[in-house]
């Protein structure tokens, strides 16, 4: 069986382009006793992955990735990313044909695997695909940055960026859940109208049609920012730290706004209020509370099966487009998880 898979056959400069990848094809060889042959059905792609465009960690800007965090992409080598897939052939006992397999494998429309990083779906009625997102790494990051590193307690104003993306979409439902009052940023005034008239968010700006952010945060937020759940960085980290309650917690899930950057950015000139206002900064990864998936899938059941959650997802068709789909992501052109059909 053949395979097609993509390639990173040189680093960006600025935002990727599509000529930094190429469609490759490969001769899978045959299952040996112990190996399994998947098909991918859904592909993620996600902004993070930007960061690994880059020759070493010491050639990020804005070190963005280092030391216990993942590796950067090698050139003309097979990339990688969230994937779900069907196995179709088995010589490994503890996979059988039919099994929806999560993996690593992405960017890709089949692979050989002896099993490991594998993990079977568990059985449940959520869709297939909502396994790369809000039941998925998307999701767990959502839950785990707000209920375990910001401590989010009931009545609190949290302030969520990039809100209409994967994780903050779910960010902006859980603190909701948890009866707090939320103020979003977006980049589009129908990504406004999704989050307070679907999502329940009680005031999202959209930061794009806005002079002086700071200023529109300041209006918004009354009482002050008790959890900043931070996505972008750049002038929102900034706002956000002049606007925290004093033992307010900031934390740092991504900086999309220097992925695409050149240069070191500039950091938050204003960092003296950490101390002032004792607050906490904390940085995370979800795979560290991988441990901790089956409490998370449990409570997102709980609360689909109450109808007190939802989801959007951008889905486009093919694996030649995950390229240009990956592209999109900087530009806002998804909402919600951005998926791959194969």
């Amino acid at each position: 069986m053949q395979s097609q898979e993509f390639h990173l056959t040189s680093y960006p400069q600025g935002k990727p382009s599509p000529n930094n990848f190429r469609l490759c094809t490969k001769e899978l060889p045959p299952l040996k006793q112990g190996q399994l042959l998947i098909e991918n059905q859904w592909l993620s792609v996600d902004p993070y992955m930007r960061s690994r465009m880059v020759k070493t960690a010491a050639a990020s800007p804005n070190n963005l990735i280092g030391a216990g965090a993942i590796a950067p992409f090698s050139l003309n080598q097979p990339m990688e990313g969230g994937a779900i897939g069907k196995v179709i052939e088995s010589q490994h006992t503890d996979f059988q044909v039919g099994d929806l397999v999560n993996s690593f494998h992405g960017w890709r429309n089949a692979f050989v695997s002896d099993g490991r990083g594998l993990h079977r779906l568990p059985e449940s009625n959520l869709p297939t695909q909502s396994y790369l997102g809000a039941a998925g790494l998307s999701g767990l990051t959502a839950w785990a940055g707000l209920y375990w590193i910001g401590g989010l307690r009931e009545g609190e104003t949290v302030l969520i960026s990039a809100a209409s993306g994967a994780v903050g979409s779910m960010a902006c439902q859980l603190a909701k859940l948890h009866g707090c009052t939320v103020i979003a940023t977006v980049g589009s005034d129908d990504k406004v109208q999704w989050l307070e008239q679907e999502l329940g968010v009680d005031k999202a700006i959209n930061y794009k049609d806005t002079i002086n952010l700071g200023a529109a945060l300041t209006d918004a937020c009354e009482n002050g920012i008790d959890v900043c759940f931070e996505n972008v960085g750049g002038d929102h980290l900034q706002a956000a730290i002049n606007l925290m309650n004093r033992h307010g917690r900031i934390v740092l899930c991504g900086l999309l706004s220097q992925y695409n950057s050149e240069t070191p950015a500039a950091g938050p000139n204003n960092l003296n209020q950490l101390i002032n206002k004792s607050l906490r900064m904390e940085g995370f990864v979800a795979s560290d509370f991988w441990h901790m998936y089956p409490q998370y899938i449990t409570e997102l059941n709980q609360w689909k099966a109450r109808d007190e959650i939802q989801w959007q997802e951008t889905i486009v068709e093919g694996l030649e487009n995950a390229p240009q789909a990956f592209i999109d992501l900087f530009d806002g052109k998804n909402i919600g998880k951005m998926l791959i059909k194969i």
